[in-house]
């Protein structure tokens, strides 16, 4: 069941031209001559969300950053050694062996593979000038603008597009009702494939959450094959909401009056009629039954050592490849909506 979510929770994403993970490491104990603690290897796999040479070339510089850093904390790492999983689950399955030491792999990943592997840290993302649970929060301070705050989640919005039902939708939300099942249904939707959390997993949750319902239980939902097609059939009029991560309407704003021809603004034009909860940034994860990582103190340095070297321009160009901007220290909790989105895809492969 583990690899069968896995693999609906990563798609597309998964490809089996990759490399594997590392052999079991041990930490040595002796020092070296400056009193630093020395490890021999340190194995770090990388989830394939890119081709894999991609991945090894962008992040070489690691190596030799992270050997600084954690030099700089009280451990000497003769090796760094950077491998591409074959698959998503396979870099989990790692890090429950403890073949890897340490792997860079989203929430939806880690859940699935906690028994086996510890949260150490969160990436962070640039934040949005709005962040409310709130419909109309949203529609009341449009438009949406990054701000400087690194922020380690992001929302799914639902959004209602210039069509008569989705301004109808819309204008209930912005007078304070609450929207019915029945309007809800009577709506022409578009969703992603199933292993889109934003769209798709998060806005089931949503409606579970408000209306007992499941997505599948929608009258007239079609699956788009990308946010572009989807904001084109907003805009047309074929749907009248999508869904969508939060700040989709800016990366297709200059789309919405230019390829798709509409004479007033996205922010005119669409307006948010639901907002699910927060959804987890990638996560550097440690193996539980790693040797190295048997040192509480190693993990520590290590933790610090990715903080210092995400706030680093050189470090932040490594990172990019992963659309990370840094990172923070990480909880166990934070990826409790995850476990809720693990649970519902298992209740969806049982039906």
């Amino acid at each position: 069941m583990k690899k069968l979510l896995a693999m609906m929770l990563t798609g597309a994403l998964i490809t089996g031209m990759l490399t594997g993970c590392g052999s079991k490491t041990s930490v040595a104990t002796e020092e070296s001559a400056n009193g630093n603690k020395v490890v021999e290897d340190l194995n770090i796999a990388f989830v394939p969300s890119r081709e894999p040479d991609e991945i090894v070339t962008a992040t070489e510089p690691l190596k030799d950053m992270l050997k600084s850093e954690m030099s700089k904390l009280g451990y000497d790492i003769n090796n760094v050694n950077i491998t591409v999983g074959t698959s998503f689950e396979a870099v989990g399955e790692a890090l429950t062996a403890g073949t890897t030491d340490l792997g860079f792999i989203p929430g939806g990943t880690y859940v699935l593979y906690d028994d086996g592997a510890e949260v150490l840290l969160t990436a962070t993302r640039d934040g949005l000038s709005i962040d409310s649970d709130s419909a109309k929060d949203w529609n009341d301070n449009k438009p949406t603008e990054a701000t400087d705050d690194q922020v380690t989640y992001y929302r799914a919005l639902m959004i209602a597009g210039p069509s008569e039902k989705g301004q109808e939708l819309a204008a209930k939300v912005n007078a304070g009702e609450e929207l019915t099942w029945e309007d809800i249904d009577s709506a022409n939707w578009s969703v992603m494939n199933s292993s889109s959390s934003a769209g798709y997993i998060y806005p089931s949750l949503w409606l579970k959450d408000k209306y007992g319902k499941n997505i599948t239980e929608l009258s007239h939902a079609v699956q788009s094959d990308s946010y572009g097609s989807a904001f084109a059939r907003l805009a047309s009029g074929q749907i009248d909401v999508l869904c969508c991560y939060a700040d989709a309407r800016r990366d297709y704003e200059e789309d919405w009056t230019g390829d798709y021809a509409m004479s007033n603004s996205i922010w005119d034009d669409t307006n948010v009629i639901g907002v699910t909860d927060g959804i987890y940034n990638d996560t550097i994860s440690v193996s539980k039954s790693s040797e190295v990582m048997q040192d509480a103190d190693f993990k520590s340095a290590l933790q610090q050592a990715f903080i210092n070297i995400g706030n680093t321009d050189e470090g932040k160009q490594v990172i990019a490849i992963y659309s990370h901007q840094g990172y923070v220290a990480a909880n166990d909790s934070d990826y409790d909506s995850e476990r809720e989105a693990q649970k519902f895809l298992q209740s969806m492969s049982a039906q």
